[in-house]
């Protein structure tokens, strides 16, 4: 909203406005820590070597699970607990956080997806107001987390 504050309507989000929002990236990056949008991904063992006394032999197929790296207690303190604090600073210590993947693999379209949530977010934020219409729906995990009635929600004007 401190944005929102400081453009006259109609004015356009520009770059130095999505720059400064650096707290609801850290609530995107959250999200997504919680929830990641790719859950994994398959590598091929280029080496044998020996992972937590498991022989992995050279050339097996490995699979990597999001969830698993999101949710370790040993980068992310109480890991079920929403918290964008998280990521202030530095952040996580690298390759613990990888909702785009990482290093040479890393997705290219990075940074048109922060641009394009962040804008997603300003807007909605400075024109609604809304309210959950079941407070405490389930969510089922199938194998993304989804909320189990498709999270209805009532959408009210900021002016009403």
């Amino acid at each position: 909203m401190e944005i929102a504050k400081t453009k006259s309507e109609g004015e356009l989000l520009n770059w130095d406005d999505i720059n400064k929002m650096k707290y609801s990236w850290n609530v995107a990056c959250e999200v997504m820590r919680l929830a990641p949008p790719l859950q994994g991904a398959f590598r091929e063992a280029i080496n044998d070597f020996i992972f937590n006394g498991f022989s992995i032999p050279k050339g097996w197929k490995l699979y990597w699970s999001a969830n698993s790296t999101h949710k370790s207690e040993e980068y992310f303190p109480e890991p079920e607990k929403f918290d964008p604090t998280r990521f202030e600073g530095k952040g996580p210590i690298p390759y613990t956080f990888v909702p785009f993947g990482g290093g040479p693999r890393m997705c290219p379209g990075k940074e048109y997806a922060r641009l394009e949530i962040l804008v997603f977010m300003h807007n909605l934020v400075k024109r609604f107001k809304w309210k959950k219409l079941i407070p405490d729906e389930k969510i089922i995990i199938n194998p993304l987390p989804t909320p189990s009635k498709n999270l209805p929600i009532q959408l009210y004007p900021h002016n009403a």
